[in-house]
């Protein structure tokens, strides 16, 4: 590991998330471990007539749990997610901003990344423009369908004054706020960034939108199958919400005021592939260049990884990719590193998606215990690596990597690892 004084490392304090397997972190996590499916049909809207009609929702979810009512009202479900995760974060990490001086809060950062924020209001809004005319359409619109807003309103919450940040990259979005993080800590600039991603893309028009392209399974009849990572039947992804926010600080902040540190934050790196609007690049050479310079970042070798959190999205081109990119990665190491995706219980949380891995891989780290990889029962020959097939695998983890890949070529990566002083 590269000799970083503790004021310069960024450690992991707090963790938050609103997911399809549960509304909080420890629950999410349980879950995770036990394999439950957080698929279903859709229940946000009719899906009658679209050819796929599942999905993994967030359940028995209460936004005024983290803003009073009146707010609520006003902002979107992926604000409603960002803002309830950030608010489990921080009070898991025992921060009281309240009692902070507004010098301190200055040195606080927010970075809430999303791939598409407040869609609805899009869609929402042109229906009441087109129905009622102009004078009915919300004046609270604009800021609801911002994707900055998440970040915004956590730090309005809290009265964080530091940088505030968010980065619209799909799907790797969630990964990038670690990024962001680590290099604000390692600047000096703050001592405290809250990182995450939240999406709530649910909506008529993006089941319409990727139905159409192919990238949705349509196994309506058994929804709790749809998601199979790697598995030779998988016949595309399954369509998720949520959000996952981590406070991260500096390892002298955190071990002056006492903290329980439940990982660092090692290394990340950002690549593009530079070749289709949707599919990976076929040979994985952006991504597999991603995790070498993350690994560089980060200190440590292929050797030394000791889990993947993939994007492992279920989808046939991504799964294949991916498996190329870590051969190229990993070398012959590829064939011993275990690896799991998440999206095979809560399915794909596009910009909230790498914020979740990252709370699975700080699980792995603290417990010892890699989630499985569930419906992965007829493995693809060309998957062939340790992807921790249908049950959990109890392992000893110090460093874990996090994969996010996005369209466009988008491909953030990011190294955990176990803290040491």
């Amino acid at each position: 590991m590269p000799d970083r004084d503790l004021a310069h490392r960024a450690v992991i304090t707090g963790l938050g998330a609103v997911t399809p397997i549960g509304n909080d972190a420890p629950t999410f996590w349980r879950n995770l471990l036990a394999g439950v499916s957080g698929a279903g049909p859709i229940t946000s809207f009719d899906p009658a007539g679209f050819d796929v009609r599942i999905a993994a929702e967030v359940k028995d979810f209460d936004p005024t749990i983290a803003m009073d009512r009146k707010m609520a009202r006003r902002m979107s479900r992926f604000i409603h997610f960002g803002v309830a995760a950030a608010a489990e974060a921080v009070a898991d990490a025992g921060l009281d901003f309240e009692t902070w001086p507004i010098e301190r809060r200055d040195r606080v950062g927010v970075a809430i990344n999303t791939g598409g924020g407040g869609m609805e209001q899009v869609t929402e809004g042109a229906d009441v423009l087109r129905t009622r005319g102009p004078g009915q359409v919300s004046p609270f619109a604009i800021p609801a369908l911002s994707g900055s807003m998440a970040a915004a309103q956590v730090s309005m919450k809290y009265g964080l004054t530091g940088p505030l940040i968010t980065q619209v990259a799909a799907c790797a979005s969630g990964v990038i706020a670690f990024q962001d993080a680590l290099r604000l800590i390692r600047s000096g600039e703050c001592d405290v960034v809250l990182a995450g991603g939240s999406e709530a893309p649910l909506l008529p028009m993006a089941f319409a939108a990727l139905g159409n392209m192919g990238a949705l399974s349509k196994r309506n009849d058994d929804p709790e199958h749809a998601s199979r990572p790697f598995d030779r039947d998988r016949d595309g992804f399954l369509f998720g919400e949520g959000a996952a926010v981590c406070v991260v600080e500096s390892a002298e902040h955190a071990r002056t005021r006492g903290a329980t540190i439940h990982a660092e934050v090692l290394g990340a790196a950002l690549t593009a592939d530079a070749y289709h609007v949707s599919a990976p690049e076929p040979t994985g050479r952006g991504a597999a260049m991603a995790m070498t310079r993350a690994m560089l970042d980060a200190g440590v070798t292929p050797d030394q990884i000791d889990y993947i959190v993939a994007h492992g999205t279920s989808t046939p081109l991504n799964d294949v990719t991916e498996t190329r990119a870590i051969k190229v990665a990993f070398g012959e190491q590829a064939y011993r590193v275990p690896i799991s995706s998440p999206k095979s219980m809560i399915g794909h949380l596009l910009g909230g998606a790498g914020a979740v891995a990252a709370v699975a891989a700080v699980g792995a780290i603290r417990e010892g215990c890699i989630p499985p990889t569930i419906n992965l029962e007829h493995p693809d020959p060309e998957c062939d690596l340790d992807y921790v097939p249908l049950v959990k695998r109890d392992a000893r983890v110090d460093t874990a990597m996090i994969n996010g890949f996005g369209f466009g070529g988008q491909n953030a990566v990011a190294v955990f690892r176990r803290f040491e002083s």
